[in-house]
């Protein structure tokens, strides 16, 4: 489980976002509920508490985070389409759920670009290729040969049906040229143990999970799914250092809120999000978590989820997912 110091933000935070809120529109006057569509501990959970204080004191009202976990996140996520749009509900969205649940799911009950309103970025987790002890490959040129050499038996372990995990494997398999077996879990702890004790083959997924079981020497990080190493595992190259250029898997997790919360108000939560990921005792915890921090304006945080829709929609489409 993925940890945070109770108190992170500085003592005052300073510049734009700290400015007063209140004074030009009466917002915010009260507290804010951020929720997390997800039990605590995890990636979302993770951004949604590194955040928390620094954005109660640029907003000046206290920021709390709700947990409402159940129905691959459709549940915490179909409440904040349905709450008031006011700015006080807020999402902390995850990129999979935002871009493969309205493909995965008949009759979702809400659609990612009509009923939700892009606000800010939090943190971007750069996903890393994971072998365990029951493939013999110690690089990731390795592993591709591995993988041709033995089409549709080399097995690769997710989070569950139509996750990031998922399409990540697909993506794998359509680069490398040869299937591969999906065994999907029900998150990524069990399919962590599973690839630990040889009963899996690899594992892609976030780094901040997978840190302890590296040192121990169970599992081996092959290569970053990304385009600059991690300060996290900086011994381990990125895919276009290890031969595989062009595969690159990050997951985002970023604020929502309801569609129709004034521009206003999303423009200054997204000016504090900035603010707060300028600071460096969390860009320095972000670090050590493997995951990085990138500020994105609101225009910039709606094309890149609007991109994702389309991108990670078509995957699942393509493979055939559903979850009903």
């Amino acid at each position: 489980m993925l940890k945070i110091p109770r108190r992170l933000a500085a003592p005052a935070v300073v510049g734009l976002a700290a400015r007063p809120l209140r004074a030009e529109t009466g917002w915010p006057n009260r507290p804010i509920t951020l929720v997390v569509p997800n039990p605590p501990g995890g990636g979302t959970d993770f951004a949604a508490r590194l955040f928390q204080d620094p954005l109660s004191r640029a907003l000046g009202q206290q920021v709390v985070i709700e947990n409402r976990s159940g129905g691959n996140g459709n549940v915490g996520i179909l409440a904040v389409t349905r709450a008031e749009a006011n700015g006080y509900t807020l999402l902390l969205q995850y990129s999979g759920y935002h871009g493969a649940n309205p493909a995965l799911t008949p009759d979702l009950g809400w659609d990612p670009n009509r009923d939700l309103a892009a606000v800010g970025m939090a943190t971007i987790a750069p996903h890393v290729i994971f072998s365990g002890p029951a493939v013999r490959a110690a690089t990731l040129a390795e592993l591709v040969a591995h993988i041709r050499e033995n089409p549709g038996r080399v097995t690769y372990a997710s989070a569950g049906t139509g996750s990031i995990q998922n399409i990540a494997g697909l993506q794998l398999a359509r680069r490398v040229g040869a299937p591969m077996l999906h065994v999907p879990y029900r998150g990524a702890a069990p399919a962590l143990q599973d690839v630990v004790g040889g009963r899996v083959d690899i594992f892609i997924t976030t780094p901040s999970s997978a840190l302890s079981l590296l040192q121990g020497g169970g599992l081996r990080a092959l290569a970053v799914a990304s385009d600059t190493r991690l300060p996290a595992l900086p011994e381990v190259p990125t895919t276009a250092e290890a031969g595989l250029p062009g595969y690159m898997v990050d997951a985002w997790f970023a604020v929502f809120a309801p569609s129709g919360v004034p521009l206003a108000i999303r423009e200054r939560i997204n000016a504090a999000l900035r603010e707060a990921a300028a600071m460096p005792r969390l860009r320095d915890v972000a670090a050590a978590s493997g995951v990085v921090l990138k500020p994105l304006t609101v225009a910039e945080m709606e094309a890149l989820a609007r991109r994702d829709v389309e991108e990670l929609g078509r995957v699942v489409r393509e493979a055939g997912l559903r979850i009903e």
